[in-house]
């Protein structure tokens, strides 16, 4: 009986020595969601992986031994197939075997082998990091469709002509002479002053923040005041509230003062015209008016029993063409812009009720 407890205690304290064990190499967690062997040694096997015999990225690993790992590549460019000649188009995705061939300086280089999908023939592509681009080693051909940024007015951004000759080492002093003048005549002291004007505005917040808003707090007035006189003319003359009326600065003043000339210029041209108007009618009507006196005297002399409205009529005109011919002798003597007012209508039907 002490020899069973003796063992279950021995294999008690084995399980607990096994389970702190799991809980220092980081698998404490793991243990409730994974199965773990009984023969399972974390001290021998790393992982369950390593206990299986099995890679952590399954089957893609299955030349990992050759250095070789099964990637998903897409094709950068057109190619056609050198086994079959058939077309394979830009970004046909295929399971490609990466490895790494060489090095250029620390960047290294990797070969992506394809097999064609249309056939059983291989095709291989590197990556060229000295001209950053992929380049088809063995098994098909690209399709030339490069855009060349010289033949289009652009620059071409990677200079690798091994034929290119070396620089002019007397025109790069110049240009870094050049640049060197122009940083110290033109930036450096740009720059300064920016700083000193950052450090103008910067150096006392509280002074300029109190100019400005006394500044603000006069132009407010400024403009009420404005308000309540554009207010109170607009409420003595009737004028619409939505009326904006203009400043009144030197500048306002001349040019009404000049639209007001010109208005009144305007007038007076359209009262001499008026008035050159009448006096050509004036002109006209006086003849009429004597022909039509003397005939009326002639009347009177041999037919003394004509009407008395015949009678009225005559003198009514003649005073009517004496008032017009007074009117337009005023208005030429005075050349043509006179500001005489017109006779009195009602002294003109005085005299004619008188005669």
């Amino acid at each position: 009986m002490s020899t069973v407890r003796t063992d279950l205690r021995a294999e008690i304290t084995s399980l607990l020595d096994r389970h702190q064990q799991l809980a220092v190499s980081g698998n404490a967690m793991q243990g409730f969601n994974k199965y773990y062997p009984p023969d399972y040694d974390p001290e021998k096997h790393s992982s369950l992986n390593a206990y299986r015999g099995k890679h952590a990225l399954g089957d893609r690993a299955r030349k990992i031994g050759e250095g070789i790992l099964i990637v998903r590549f897409e094709l950068p460019f057109n190619i056609w197939c050198g086994t079959c000649n058939n077309h394979i188009g830009m970004g046909v995705r295929y399971n490609a075997e990466k490895k790494k061939v060489g090095n250029y300086y620390s960047t290294p280089i990797y070969s992506f082998r394809c097999k064609c999908h249309l056939c059983s023939g291989w095709f291989e592509i590197q990556t060229d990091p000295k001209n950053t681009r992929y380049v088809v080693v063995s098994g098909a051909r690209q399709k030339e469709e490069d855009w060349d940024p010289e033949e289009n007015g652009g620059f071409a951004v990677h200079e690798t002509d091994p034929n290119q000759g070396p620089v002019d080492p007397l025109a790069a002093l110049e240009k870094s002479t050049d640049a060197q003048n122009h940083m110290n005549n033109v930036q450096v002291p740009r720059i300064e002053a920016l700083q000193n004007l950052a450090d103008h505005y910067s150096s006392d917040p509280y002074t300029h923040s109190l100019r400005v808003r006394r500044r603000f707090r006069e132009q407010k007035k400024i403009e009420k005041a404005r308000e309540e006189a554009d207010e109170s003319i607009k409420s003595v003359y009737g004028l619409p509230e939505a009326l904006a009326l203009s400043a009144e600065d030197d500048e306002t003043r001349a040019k009404a003062k000049q639209e007001w000339e010109e208005g009144r210029q305007a007038l007076e041209e359209r009262e001499s015209a008026k008035r050159r108007k009448l006096g050509a009618e004036v002109v006209s009507v006086m003849p009429r008016a004597s022909s039509s006196r003397s005939s009326a005297r002639s009347g009177q002399s041999s037919r003394p029993s004509s009407s008395s409205g015949s009678k009225t009529s005559d003198p009514v005109s003649a005073l009517r063409a004496k008032i017009l011919g007074n009117t337009a002798k005023q208005s030429i003597s005075i050349g043509g812009i006179s500001r005489s007012k017109p006779p009195d209508p009602k002294s003109a039907r005085a005299l004619v009720r008188r005669i």
